[in-house]
């Protein structure tokens, strides 16, 4: 019989930055992702960290700029989730990116995308973890009024995804 514990890991967000979690199946991940970010967005910072599942089962890091690199880095550690990958992001939004970070040929899923602080999930057997899923952020205290949805339509134009 195989014994199983859930866990609990929190990642914290660093100001000003948004955070992906997911999971992939190669190591070649790292660099892939690294990748996809450098290409996508023009002057975007990041910093990448990634569950090797098998030989050394190290965190594999990469990023330009060193302290969401750290960050990222110290988040996988935490999850400890095979293959799986953090990515802290400053001066873009996960919308900029995640279309293609879903077409990395080795990229399995994406758990989060998210500024909100993070709870990853998981299951802990002899062997190892996996991710369960995430709780993105707080409950929701009610619905919408007219005054929250002027507010909401103004927000998404300042940030120029919606026109006028």
């Amino acid at each position: 019989m195989v014994e199983m514990e859930l866990k609990v890991v929190s990642i914290s967000v660093p100001k000003e930055s948004q955070l992906i979690v997911g999971t992939s199946h190669f190591i070649k991940t790292v660099e892939d992702v690294a990748e996809v970010l450098k290409t996508s967005v023009p002057n975007v910072k990041f910093g990448v960290g990634f569950c090797e599942a098998s030989g050394k089962c190290l965190v594999r890091t990469e990023g330009n700029d060193a302290d969401l690199r750290k960050e990222a880095a110290k988040s996988a550690l935490e999850l400890g989730a095979g293959h799986s990958f953090v990515v802290f992001l400053q001066g873009a939004f996960p919308i900029n990116v995640l279309n293609a970070l879903k077409m990395i040929p080795e990229v399995c899923s994406i758990h989060c995308a998210t500024a909100n602080p993070v709870q990853v999930i998981l299951a802990e057997t002899e062997q190892g973890r996996g991710i369960l899923g995430v709780v993105d952020g707080h409950f929701s205290k009610g619905i919408e009024n007219e005054k929250d949805v002027i507010e909401r339509r103004r927000f998404l134009r300042d940030l120029g995804y919606k026109l006028s």
